[in-house]
């Protein structure tokens, strides 16, 4: 969020909800709304720019800060564009469409450099610019899509309302790849014409809860998968044979059981109906295995762009060993391992260590161990010290406990990349505050065009 001075309660005049207010638009948070200031007061407004003046209706307001909804823009920002989506103003899958791309890098850039001046307490920290995406538009390589029935009784899919549980149906999605685009729009029409039944939380009745799409950038397979409440979906087996010779670059029908009362998306277990459970796709020069519930960046290209520019950073002479916590499918691990003597992967879902090997013996890579075991407890029992330690955690970030077990390894290099700035400075903070580290640079990248997410990797080496 971005931070304010917040002047005396004693100095401001009421406002109310309802109130229409004329906004200068100054900034943009890292949730993805404009702000602007009224009265010294902070109001946060969807699907604006810097730059915009606009009529703002306040929905909801507090003592310091309030919330509002765009009525009219009154004098348009330089860096506002038309949005190449139509229904980007109500869709809760982007939040910046209507930003110039090129202001997009720039308020990225931002957002990690006050995150670690403010959090982590670094002045002037050494942020490169953003590394931009490929491509801005059509770059995802997945998108699960929530299924309802609209009023009318017709099956729908999309992405939510910002801020609500209204689904807007959506046909196709600029920022999803765009040979995905034909199964998004038919999928629903055969789901309605099989009259399967769609999954309605509030009463856990119903069949199919989600549509998942996802496809190898650079192999063009595609996976379809259904997740549904139980695996008692008539007439699946036939409908999957259908869209296989539908669509030519369909190599998988998979059906994920979620029956849990849940938010999350998929289940535990998933079940290929037709083809393969899992697709192919060139990564850094290495073939992987991805199945649908698979972890791996949703911007391939980006991911590449990034992991080339960690290559270059460390300048690895063949002698080293690495460990990559919180490995995944060996997405870093895999590449990495081709430039040192010794990788340890270590990443607590078996499922995803199950998938890393693979990948490891489909590219031959045998110099790389793969351990089932949470980052916490692992660090603390290797029996070697590692010239370079890679930190790739959630969005929560790392867990104290792995923070205090590098700082009695004493690893010489750490490379901590992030989805999350505000994290990335907390965990940095305590790293460099010890006086045993140094940071020396930090690389952000654009995984996420149209959207305020931007992902960051830092650079850190033991003092000597």
């Amino acid at each position: 969020m971005t931070f304010v001075d917040q002047p005396a309660l004693k100095d401001r005049t009421p406002w109310q909800q309802g109130e229409l207010i004329t906004l200068e638009i100054s900034d943009l948070s890292d949730s993805g709304d404009g702000v602007g200031r009224y009265d010294q007061r902070v109001v946060f407004v969807p699907n604006t720019v810097p730059g915009d003046r606009a009529l703002v209706r306040l929905v909801r307001v507090k003592p310091t800060y309030g919330f509002g909804k765009l009525q009219e823009l009154l004098e348009p920002s330089p860096h506002r564009i038309r949005p190449r989506c139509i229904v980007a103003d109500k869709c809760g899958g982007c939040q910046w469409q209507q930003v110039s791309y090129e202001y997009q890098l720039e308020v990225k850039h931002n957002l990690v450099v006050q995150a670690l001046e403010r959090i982590g307490k670094f002045p002037n920290p050494p942020v490169e610019p953003v590394l931009a995406s490929v491509s801005p538009l059509a770059y995802r390589n997945k998108a699960t899509y929530p299924v309802v029935r609209s009023q009318t009784g017709q099956v729908q899919a999309g992405y939510y309302q910002k801020g609500s549980h209204q689904l807007i149906n959506l046909n196709q999605c600029p920022i999803q790849d765009e040979r995905l685009n034909p199964l998004l729009a038919e999928v629903k029409q055969d789901i309605q014409q099989r009259g399967w039944g769609i999954y309605d939380e509030a009463h856990h009745r119903g069949k199919v809860r989600h549509l998942g799409l996802r496809i190898g950038r650079r192999t063009g397979e595609i996976l379809l998968t259904l997740v549904v409440k139980d695996r008692n979906l008539a007439g699946i087996e036939e409908q999957a044979q259908t869209w296989l010779e539908r669509y030519p670059g369909l190599v998988g029908v998979c059906l994920n059981i979620n029956g849990d009362r849940t938010n999350a998306i998929f289940g535990s277990e998933t079940l290929c109906i037709a083809g393969q459970p899992f697709l192919h796709e060139t990564f850094a020069g290495l073939t992987f295995q991805i199945r649908p519930d698979t972890f791996f960046q949703v911007n391939t290209e980006t991911t590449e762009a990034l992991l080339q520019a960690v290559i270059e950073e460390l300048q690895l002479q063949g002698q080293e060993v690495l460990v990559d916590a919180y490995c995944g499918i060996g997405t870093l691990t895999l590449p990495l391992a081709q430039q040192v003597k010794q990788v340890i992967g270590l990443e607590v879902q078996p499922e995803a260590v199950e998938q890393a090997q693979l990948n490891a013996a489909l590219n031959q890579i045998e110099n790389v161990s793969f351990q089932v075991e949470a980052v916490e407890q692992a660090l603390p029992a290797l029996d070697i010290k590692p010239d370079v330690m890679i930190l790739d955690p959630p969005r929560k970030g790392c867990d104290p406990a792995v923070l205090q077990a590098l700082l009695e390894m004493q690893v010489d290099r750490i490379v901590y990349m992030s989805c999350n700035p505000a994290t990335l400075a907390r965990d940095l903070k305590i790293l460099c505050e010890s006086g045993q580290y140094h940071l020396h640079r930090v690389q952000p990248a654009d995984f996420f065009p149209q959207s305020s997410h931007v992902e960051c990797v830092a650079f850190l080496s033991l003092i000597q």
